[in-house]
């Protein structure tokens, strides 16, 4: 049975969709079957691995509203070898409707039943934003990834995270567990980048990932030719940092 992981920060820019792509990508990479599933409405995922959210035949959405069954809207990315959920401005639509449901926070949860024993892992973008669609993503997750960039309000976008993830694990998912702190756009050479990476260390501990996502050209360039990293310049410090990232996701999660 799948691993589902969230990847979640209510703080956007913080390498989020980098992440949640490059680290499915990977994974695909260390042949482990992976479905990424795009819960942004941007469908900055989708765009990024490859496909034209445009042109999309189904999409995230009509599962939610169910629609259609989870396996009609996945489309398969053959050069990452992974399998995707799409998403697109459709999305927006959903957050109304579920909105309107008693049981609207848990409609993705029961989607996946139906489909996560066909997985080792699950990868779920979210939106950088506290409402329904990543409500129904933390309600799915067995765990939540956290991109942080090492920056100066990197702690205080944390603190109201870490409150929204008390409040689902009381209300939605008990289970519900930090699989870890991702240190993104880091730049070595910066004292307060490294000054926030020593802060999180001392702050959150064993919860603070060892692999740290550098800032990196190749990296930033990839979504524009709709390739992750691991495909685009499987060399760069960027992709190593990725694959070095699946197999402590892989080490700690035991998928």
């Amino acid at each position: 049975m799948a691993r589902i992981i969230a990847v979640a920060n209510q703080k956007g820019g913080v390498g989020k969709t980098t992440s949640s792509v490059n680290l499915a990508a990977a994974l695909g990479r260390l042949e482990k079957k992976v479905l990424l599933i795009d819960l942004d409405p941007q469908g900055n995922a989708t765009v990024a691995i490859g496909v034209d959210k445009d042109q999309l035949n189904a999409s995230v959405f009509e599962v939610l509203v169910g629609e259609i069954k989870p396996k009609a809207a996945i489309v398969h990315v053959e050069q990452a070898n992974v399998d995707l959920m799409p998403a697109n401005g459709d999305l927006t639509a959903a957050e109304v409707t579920l909105l309107e449901e008693d049981m609207g926070p848990k409609r993705l949860r029961k989607a996946l039943k139906k489909i996560r024993d066909n997985y080792d892992v699950i990868i779920i973008d979210c939106p950088p934003t506290l409402n329904m669609l990543t409500l129904n993503a933390l309600a799915s997750a067995d765990g939540i990834l956290v991109p942080v960039q090492c920056e100066f309000f990197a702690l205080e976008g944390l603190s109201a995270l870490m409150d929204t993830i008390d409040t689902v694990r009381n209300h939605l998912n008990p289970t519900l567990h930090i699989d870890g702190l991702l240190r993104t756009m880091h730049d070595r050479r910066n004292n307060l980048a490294n000054d926030v990476s020593n802060e999180l260390v001392s702050h959150f501990g064993m919860r603070v990932l060892q692999t740290i996502i550098p800032r990196n050209v190749r990296l930033a360039e990839a979504p524009s030719y709709g390739e992750s990293i691991i495909d685009y310049d499987p060399s760069s410090n960027g992709a190593i940092a990725y694959l070095a990232l699946a197999n402590e996701i892989i080490r700690k999660t035991q998928i």
